[in-house]
Order: C-alpha cells, then sequence, then structure tokens
C-alpha cells in the first residue's frame, strides 16, 4: 500500500434509502459462495485530455462519480444494503439475508502519484500487489460481510496518467452477469448524470463510448469531422404503429456529427445526450415529410460515398436474435457476413475498421477495460 495515498473514504447512499426496509433471503445458489472471497474487478482509463480533465476538476469528478453511483444505487438497492446473519436456536441452524436498509456503499478516492497506466498494463514489470492495492476488502470472505461491512466497495484511484475504477461486490449477493449489469448502470447514469438528465439510455451511452474511443484512435485532427449514424427503427413511430406482420423495411438513417476537437473535449456524456436527442427527434410528422420530400428527390445512399471517419450502426439490439431455437438450444454466437462492410476491414459490438485503428484501440487502456471476452 505504499504506493497509494487514500485521500478520502466516504459512504455513498442511495438517494432515497429511507424507503428501502425489504429483507432478501439469500438463495442455495447465493449460499455456495458464502465461503469464497467478493467479486473484485477494475476498469482502467486515460486520464481525460487536459481541458476535459480542468473541467472534470471543477465539477469535481468525485463527486460526479459518487452522484451517478448514489442513482445506480435506486436501481441496485441491495448493493446498498448489509449482510445479515441470523442464528436459529431450535434447530442450530443460520441463514443469511440481506437487509435492504439503504446503509450505503463505500467510497474511496485514492492516489498512485508513482503509478503509470503503462505500468498497470505490463504485469512483468509491476507487481501484482500494485494492482491488488486499488481494490478494497482483499482478503475478506463474503460471509465476513456481515452487519458492518459494505456489499460494494468502490475504490477509484488517480495514477500518473489515468484512472482506475475498482469495485468490489459480494458475491454471494451477486454473481457476475449482475456485477457488469451494475457498472453498465453505472455507466449510465454517470453520462446522464453530466447532462443534468435521465433520458440517456445503456445502448446510447454504450454507442458514445464506441464513438469516442474509436475516434480517439483514428488519428484525425481536431477540426475534422466524424459523425454517427445509427439506423433507427420507424415502426413503432408510426400511428398506429406498423403490425408485425409487415414485411418490408421501415429504419431511416439518424446522423449525429461534431468536430473531433469538440467531442473528445466534451465526452461520454454530450455525445450520448447528442445521440439521445436526434433519435428522439424522429417522429412520425418527421418520417412523413422525409417520406415526401423523397418522392420529390429521391436519394439512393451508398455506403461507399460515407467517409472515412463515419461509424454505422445497424442490426438493433432489440432483435430477438438469441431465441431462435431449432431444437439444439439457445444460439452460442451471432456474426454476419462481409455486407454492409466498410473501412477496409460490427450487446456484441462487431465492428469493421480500418487496421490502424484496430491496432489503435487494442493499446487504448480505456476501451480494453470495457471488454469482455
Amino acid at each position: 500500500m505504499e504506493h497509494i495515498r487514500v485521500i478520502s473514504t466516504t459512504i455513498v447512499q442511495p438517494t432515497i434509502s429511507n424507503e428501502f426496509t425489504q429483507k432478501i433471503e439469500l438463495t442455495p445458489w447465493d449460499l455456495q459462495l458464502i465461503l469464497v472471497d467478493h467479486v473484485q474487478k477494475g476498469l482502467l482509463f486515460h486520464k481525460p485530455n487536459s481541458n476535459t480533465y480542468e473541467k472534470y476538476q471543477n465539477k469535481s469528478l468525485i463527486q460526479q462519480l459518487k452522484a451517478s453511483l448514489s442513482l445506480t444505487l435506486d436501481i441496485f438497492y441491495p448493493l446498498a444494503g448489509r449482510l445479515t446473519i441470523t442464528e436459529h436456536e431450535d434447530d442450530n441452524t443460520t441463514s443469511f439475508s440481506v437487509n435492504c436498509n439503504g446503509a450505503g456503499a463505500q467510497f474511496v478516492h485514492a492516489v498512485a502519484d508513482v503509478v503509470t497506466v503503462a505500468d498497470v498494463l505490463d504485469p512483468d514489470l509491476v507487481p501484482d500487489d500494485i494492482v491488488y492495492s486499488f481494490f478494497l476488502m482483499n482478503g475478506v470472505l463474503n460471509y465476513e460481510g456481515s452487519v458492518s461491512k459494505p456489499l460494494l466497495a468502490v475504490q477509484v484511484t488517480e495514477l500518473v496518467d489515468g484512472i482506475f475504477i475498482g469495485c468490489t461486490m459480494n458475491h454471494s449477493v451477486a454473481d457476475g452477469s449482475s456485477f457488469w449489469h451494475f457498472v453498465n448502470t453505472w455507466l449510465k447514469a454517470k453520462a446522464n448524470s453530466e447532462m443534468g438528465t435521465t433520458k440517456i439510455s445503456s445502448l446510447q451511452a454504450l454507442l458514445a463510448h464506441l464513438w469516442l474511443s474509436v475516434t480517439r484512435n483514428q488519428c484525425l485532427s481536431t477540426g475534422q469531422e466524424t459523425m454517427y449514424k445509427v439506423i433507427v427503427g420507424m415502426r413503432q413511430r408510426l400511428q398506429p404503429p406498423l403490425p408485425d406482420q409487415y414485411l418490408g423495411n421501415a429504419v431511416r438513417f439518424g446522423m449525429v456529427t461534431s468536430s473531433v476537437g469538440e467531442l473528445l473535449e466534451r465526452g461520454l456524456g454530450w455525445a450520448a445526450w447528442e445521440m439521445n436527442k436526434m433519435i428522439a427527434a424522429q417522429t412520425e410528422h418527421d418520417v412523413r415529410k422525409l417520406l415526401e420530400d423523397w418522392i420529390k428527390n429521391p436519394k439512393v445512399p451508398n455506403l461507399g460515398s460515407l467517409a472515412s471517419n463515419s461509424l454505422l450502426t445497424g442490426s438493433s439490439p432489440r432483435f430477438n436474435v438469441f431465441g431462435n431455437d431449432f431444437g439444439w438450444g439457445r444460439p452460442l454466437a451471432v456474426r454476419s457476413g462481409a455486407g454492409n462492410k466498410f473501412d477496409e476491414g460490427s450487446i456484441d459490438f462487431e465492428a469493421c475498421l480500418s487496421p490502424r485503428t484496430l491496432h489503435a484501440l487494442a493499446h487504448d487502456a480505456e476501451f480494453m477495460a470495457s471488454l469482455t471476452r
């Protein structure tokens, strides 16, 4: 721990913690993990560019993370509770439950003055104990988290040139899927918190993250224009909505544009909010006007005409692709063919990018930290 300076330790509670009084009994699946360690996963990020980081410091990056964590705990309310152990003398048994009392999650702000992003990425040169020190509750088993210890503990460590967010979660109340669901929801809450709204969806935050990551690694000048095109479904936007039996296309291209410099400086929340506004603008009136204008002046898009600094996302995550069962069970994976791909090369993100951009992304700690294998 000699590499770490703790700046502050606080408890973050849900915004409506006084409403949580529920008691949740642990299931047999939960109890089989009562004697093992907590889930500990962390995300490594480059520090934002200087202008953005100064903006964050003015608003307090740490306070923003706390505020969005508090909102996330409104949804994942058991994680703000405490594990309760009850001894039953009548039959000499012990039961475990979660007291959803809103006591809160532990939040630690720390600084590692001499540790860089490169140090973390090179395990051959950096002892494991440095990275281990970025997590709380090391060596604490799940059953030991009773009464006094939180079910969720977060440590945000500032490195020389990066930020590491280490999350420790009691494994007897959540599995890996729930853990990453929590992290993704926190990402959504952070994007909304940056823009003072609650309307940004998880998908919009995810698309914004991809847009930022790819743009950051395309070697573009700050003055160049970058754009993100999303294929927006129109079926439910018409009144009455199109029936499920409608076979034809009912989509249009929605587009968000920005200069590279503005996108990278304003960051995740702004990019996600711009996507949210673009998608919300696809009203029935807008759709019908588009069709009327097209009849007067028809244009057929050509993917080959898209600029190299454009991103295009299609194949909606709402498609029930994993619900297709031919009698052999759930599909293991979904892959697509070569059609409708450009940049010389697409939730699962299957992306088709230039070799140079892919190589840069593979060495982008912030982007790689958000992936699962």
